[in-house]
């Protein structure tokens, strides 16, 4: 569905009038409503609750309207979103602001079709005077709705070569330059990390690598952790484990969708988009707990766990950013599972390394509805990587800190006064809820933009 086609400018178009309604203000509402309105709420025990819905016949021009129940204050990212999702095909005409309401509204009518046929539904298509807030809750929406298709595809259909494709088919339109690195090139090239966790697999591992906008712009470097399927490696998950891990390129998603948004609004910055992509897959020659690996900084590293695969990827990603000096530098991954266990699905963990950043991102995160919660980079867990054969290891003994530890395993790879965002994000909604479906989620995506903006607007 084209989600462009979902808000557009009201005009003299018949629409069904669209009411929010709040639960405190819905009796000062009824008052001025007629006797029909009174009756038709009454009989559908309509109380304005957040993301209800009640259908009055029309006491004026229109046949009938909707009221929708909604929290007080402007309308937030999700307040349409069962409206949109639950009201039969047509026209509708908002009465009030948009607010932030339509993203939830594009999204709630978003489907990912790509192994099933959905059942034939018209759009809801609503019209609003909010002229300024259409573009970009579509240009938001268009950039969720392509996090989700991508981390709901299956591997066997997004390895490292299709996420390649995914990401040229993206930005190549924008004008931005595109290099791959794969297989044997990629230790050629210094990237002996990503070589070494995706040298297992069939599909060769790669780095994907594009820069766009004017070089005298202060740089931006965007990179996401591309794994398109995790096993574990030798260390293999069980089954449970490796249900969801699909999604594991979900920080490659994130970050190739933020780079869209950062293109498609042609912010004043030289970005860098960095995502290297491999499968960690078990064969004759995968990597194994003991050995121990170069990295494209010249750090080594011994492997204590091939489950800590994200991380390795991630090194050679970000000292190839960091070779460029750019002035702000920002990671998405799946990395942890500790991070889930600390904050649950839906609070992605914020690791900084500037405090003045973070609290800027955490504040544009609540302001727009996508909130994160900060972790810390706690300097004497550096400890807990040290080893005796390597410059390091790459996964901690034991289940302590393991959110903080992965975070402080990224840090050794910024250079020295780079102002650093880490988000270890789920990319997954475990249940749904009003537009936002079971399955693959942005998290963090739109208060990482929401700060991009106002930095850089």
């Amino acid at each position: 569905m084209d989600l462009a086609s979902l808000l557009v400018p009201a005009d003299a178009q018949g629409a069904v009038p669209l009411v929010p309604v709040t639960a405190a203000g819905l009796d000062e509402w009824l008052k001025a409503q007629g006797e029909r309105t009174r009756t038709a709420v009454a009989a559908q025990a309509f109380t304005a609750a957040a993301d209800s819905i009640a259908i009055i016949p029309g006491d004026g021009p229109a046949d009938w309207f909707a009221a929708v129940g909604v929290a007080p204050g402007p309308l937030g990212p999700w307040a349409l979103a069962a409206a949109a999702a639950k009201l039969p095909a047509g026209r509708y005409l908002l009465q009030g602001e948009l607010g932030q309401a339509g993203l939830g509204w594009c999204l709630a009518q978003h489907r990912f079709t790509r192994y099933r046929r959905a059942k034939p539904e018209g759009p809801r298509v609503l019209a609003t005077t909010s002229l300024s807030a259409m573009s970009g809750a579509v240009a938001e929406a268009q950039a969720v709705a392509l996090v989700r298709d991508l981390v709901d595809t299956p591997a066997s259909d997004l390895g490292p070569a299709e996420l390649a494709q995914a990401v040229i088919d993206v930005v190549r339109p924008f004008g931005a330059d595109v290099r791959v690195v794969a297989g044997e090139a990629l230790l050629a090239q210094n990237f002996p990390a990503i070589h070494a966790v995706g040298r297992a697999a069939a599909a060769q591992p790669r780095l994907i690598e594009a820069e766009w906008g004017d070089p005298a712009h202060p740089r931006l470097a965007i990179i996401g952790k591309g794994i398109t399927f995790d096993s574990g490696g030798l260390n293999i998950k069980p089954g449970s484990g490796m249900a969801l891990m699909k999604k594991d390129m979900g920080g490659a998603a994130h970050a190739l969708a933020l780079a869209r948004l950062v293109m498609a609004a042609n912010l004043p910055v030289r970005l860098h988009l960095i995502i290297p992509a491999a499968e960690n897959a078990i064969s004759g020659n995968a990597l194994r707990p003991g050995d121990v690996i170069a990295t494209r900084a010249g750090k080594t590293v011994e492997i204590t766990n091939t489950d800590a695969e994200g991380r390795l990827v991630l090194c050679d990603a970000i000292a190839l950013a960091a070779e460029h000096n750019p002035v702000l530098m920002i990671d998405f991954a799946t990395l942890t599972g500790a991070a889930r266990v600390a904050l649950g699905p839906q609070l992605p963990a914020l690791f900084a390394n500037d405090d003045a950043l973070a609290s800027e991102v955490l504040a544009a995160g609540m302001a727009v509805g996508d909130p994160a919660w900060r972790l810390p980079l706690w300097a004497p867990y550096h400890d807990m990587l040290k080893s005796s054969v390597a410059d390091m290891v790459n996964s901690a003994e034991g289940a302590f800190a393991g959110a903080i530890t992965a975070a402080l395993y990224l840090e050794k790879f910024v250079a020295q006064g780079t102002p650093w965002l880490h988000f270890d994000t789920f990319a997954w909604n475990a249940a749904p809820r009003p537009g936002r479906p079971k399955g693959g989620e942005a998290l963090g995506l739109r208060a990482t933009w929401a700060m991009l903006r106002s930095r850089f607007g």
